[in-house]
């Protein structure tokens, strides 16, 4: 039988972008300085830009206002002259209108742009003035006088004022028409004025602003981006620091500068690394001690074990001494997990405990413990906010630890006192005492004392170091204090700052 390959489709174009690949490349990002900065950039642009156009606004609007109170002013007194108004000459009123034009326009003053003219029209009318009365000449492309277009439309327009729009510039006009007089032609008073140059100027204040409020931005941008960069210090720090740790190494801290929401930031972050320190400095302890402490232990329920022969009572002389090993075991991992959550804040849970009825529970508690002189030395008569069964188990362990360096009946007191807002819970017991060398040094974990007061005990030397755990987080501490007539005291001092 023959069989032949089937055909290979090959094809050709271009690739195709990985979707992962796509994704795992980094993505541009925008500074939070930058970010400021162009916010700041718009939102003074655009507050700037109103500025400079609301202005010009108002300076038209007060322009346009200025010019009608300036037509209606015209047109009012020319109305109140052709009313009252007398001819020179006669010493009678006026009866012919270009006569009464001219003698207006001849006593009057007109502005810079404003123009005054009469019109004079035909007898048979059409629309078209056929006589026109100057005042003077003014300074503009094309006045009315020049433009006979403009002049037709407004003679013949039905309104008293309006707007001409011309493409050499538009004007305001008012007119008053005068009456006529027997078969004489109609005319009319027309005062118009030229706003394109007022319209320049608010124009020019425009650019004006717009230049100013340009040089402004500017500036302020060069200073938000000094001030920005001074302020978001704290937080590029903060990025640069959160780059930099590792679990080896936790003591980079971020100076604080201000008292602002940034500095706040950064005391937080200085805060967080405190807490991410002793944390990982808790779990470092907790594995080498256990390390070091189990390693003894392990060592010899191993070898008697691989040790053990078939003989009965070497069978449970050998099981006795790993049961005992075991439950030594035990103690030391149940002490360790109790000084790593030391490290909690739930460790303690204050309440409000009558300081008498405590120190009496611990009193008979620790009766119990060995064939003492027990005395109750002394009680406050108070109410304070503790722990009452972290108390006892610190007070209980130091009276163990009395026990445990005392000889039968001798004298163990309890007891304690208040004095202002500081506390005092304390063992005293009458044995050899603590050198004063040692006096720190029995708190340490797994550290006893150079000199004991008896055979050395069985214990791993964590008791101590669990009273000064339980002491701290109360925030409060552990003393020793030498007892009058030999021994130790060791207190338990609460409700005062550490130094």
């Amino acid at each position: 039988m023959t069989t032949t390959a089937a055909p290979v489709a090959t094809t050709t174009g271009p690739a195709t972008t990985d979707p992962a690949t796509t994704a795992d490349r980094p993505r541009r990002r925008v500074s939070a300085r930058v970010r400021i900065l162009l916010w700041l950039l718009l939102v003074m642009a655009v507050a700037l830009a109103s500025v400079a156009t609301t202005t010009r606004s108002i300076l038209l609007r007060d322009t346009d206002q200025r010019i009608g109170s300036l037509l209606a002013q015209e047109a009012a007194e020319f109305a109140h002259f052709e009313e009252a108004g007398v001819d020179p000459v006669t010493g009678r009123p006026f009866t012919d209108p270009a006569r009464l034009l001219r003698v207006f326009l001849e006593r009057q003053y007109a502005d810079l742009d404003e123009e005054l003219i009469g019109l004079v029209g035909h007898p048979e009318g059409g629309g078209a003035p056929a006589q026109i009365i100057q005042q003077r000449e003014i300074p503009v492309a094309r006045p009315l006088h020049e433009d006979a277009v403009a002049r037709r439309r407004i003679f013949a327009s039905p309104d008293s004022s309006g707007t001409l729009d011309r493409p050499s510039g538009a004007i305001r006009w008012a007119k008053v028409a005068v009456a006529r007089y027997g078969g004489e032609p109609e005319a009319a008073f027309v005062v118009a004025f030229h706003p394109g140059r007022e319209h320049d100027r608010a124009d020019e204040v425009f650019r004006v602003l717009l230049a100013i409020s340009g040089v402004a931005l500017v500036m302020t941008i060069g200073i938000a981006w000094v001030v920005a960069g001074r302020i978001l210090k704290p937080v590029r720090l903060v990025r640069a620091a959160a780059a930099q740790l590792t679990e080896q190494d936790l003591t980079r801290r971020i100076e604080v500068v201000g008292r602002d929401d940034v500095a706040a930031l950064a005391e937080t972050f200085n805060a967080m690394l405190d807490r991410l320190e002793r944390a990982f400095a808790v779990q470092r302890q907790f594995v080498d001690d256990a390390g070091h402490e189990l390693r003894t232990p392990i060592t010899i329920v191993r070898g008697h074990l691989e040790l053990m022969g078939d003989d009965p009572a070497e069978r449970e002389e050998t099981v006795r001494l790993v049961t005992d090993e075991l439950d030594r075991m035990s103690r030391i991992v149940e002490d360790l997990l109790l000084l790593a959550k030391a490290e909690r804040p739930d460790f303690v849970s204050p309440e409000p405990v009558q300081l008498a009825e405590l120190t009496a529970d611990v009193y008979v508690k620790a009766r119990t413990l060995g064939e003492r002189d027990w005395r109750l030395a002394e009680v406050a008569d108070r109410e304070a906010g503790l722990d009452p069964q972290r108390i006892t188990q610190a007070m209980v362990q130091l009276a163990q630890n009395a026990v445990q360096h005392t000889a039968c009946g001798q004298t163990i007191r309890i007891g304690s006192r208040a004095d202002g807002e500081r506390i005092e819970l304390y063992v005293a017991d009458s044995g050899p005492g603590v050198r004063p060398e040692d006096a720190e040094l029995i708190f340490e974990r797994f550290r006893r004392g150079t000199a004991r007061r008896g055979v050395r005990g069985s214990g791993a030397g964590l008791g101590l170091s669990i009273v000064k755990a339980i002491a701290e987080g109360h925030g409060g501490r552990v003393r020793l204090r030498p007892t009058e007539g030999g021994g130790a005291t060791f207190v338990l001092t609460l409700g005062e700052t550490r130094p």
